[in-house]
């Protein structure tokens, strides 16, 4: 397992060390967790799908009112945190970028906006994974729903409880009982030999790695629906998977209790999406 001092920093235009002061103590992204990032694999010391990410970045800035990213220069601390060792084999780029400077409350102040990339390593995802339902929900008609936002307390308290469980993801309902998303990851089930993942409107965030294993699935020949479902439709799945940057397709062999066997449609989405993602660095 890899440790922070060997993650790589870089902050508005120069590396630093994990440990060393580079944030204001005042930085909205501190304050408030006024600020949207990206995670991205980096696999062979290459960025997995950057245009996408870059994409949604500018998205969730416009949703929080923020101005669009300087791509350029999240280029430059990209490159600089890639080369700073040795080229990763197989970890997360991890990009973000805040409000800048602000008052202690929720107001802005007319700042530029702060920029952090960093990159280290990680082990590669398991073969499956157990998931836990949580009792809380994922608000779909909040200001910030389906926005990846630096604010992100409710996720660290939700994969605890999963943890807690044995279980290497957390997954929530919305406010109207449907299956929305995990911490960080989409969710998909399989009922008739049909592929169902739910809906943004369900809340969730727009994953890179669901948008390209829908388009790629459905290429083809898979059925993928993006249908609104009910929670409990977990304990009646035939096969379920997760999907999400640093764990690509990634079946689910457990939910909560429920004990679930591998499947072929799952099989066959995975088989599709390594493939594809191996041929293909910036779909």
């Amino acid at each position: 397992m890899s440790g922070t001092n060997d993650i790589r920093v870089w902050v508005n235009g120069r590396l630093t060390g994990v440990d060393e002061p580079a944030i204001a103590a005042l930085d909205h992204g501190v304050t408030v967790g006024d600020g949207a990032f990206e995670t991205c694999k980096v696999d062979g010391g290459q960025v997995f799908a950057a245009t996408r990410h870059a994409r949604r970045l500018d998205r969730t800035l416009a949703g929080l009112g923020l101005p669009p990213a300087d791509h350029a220069y999240l280029a430059e601390g990209t490159k600089a945190v890639l080369e700073a060792g040795e080229p990763l084999e197989f970890g997360r780029l991890r990009y973000s970028v805040t409000g800048g400077a602000g008052p202690l409350g929720s107001d802005r102040e007319d700042s530029a906006l702060t920029y952090i990339v960093t990159a280290g390593p990680q082990p590669r995802p398991p073969i499956s994974a157990s998931i836990a339902v949580v009792p809380w929900v994922r608000n779909e008609r909040s200001a910030v729903a389906g926005l990846k936002t630096t604010s992100y307390a409710e996720n660290v308290v939700a994969l605890a409880y999963a943890k807690e469980r044995g279980a290497i993801e957390a997954i929530f309902a919305n406010t109207r009982g449907e299956l929305c998303e995990g911490t960080g990851s989409n969710i998909f089930v399989v009922r008739d030999g049909v592929l169902f993942t739910p809906p943004l409107d369900s809340g969730c965030l727009a994953g890179i790695t669901r948008e390209v294993t829908i388009e790629w699935c459905r290429a083809e020949g898979i059925e993928v629906r993006e249908e609104a479902m009910p929670l409990d439709v977990l304990q009646s799945a035939a096969e379920v998977f997760i999907t999400s940057s640093t764990k690509d397709v990634l079946t689910v062999h457990g939910v909560d209790e429920r004990v679930l066997e591998p499947g072929p449609v799952t099989a066959r989405a995975a088989e599709i999406f390594a493939r594809n993602s191996g041929a293909q660095l910036d779909p």
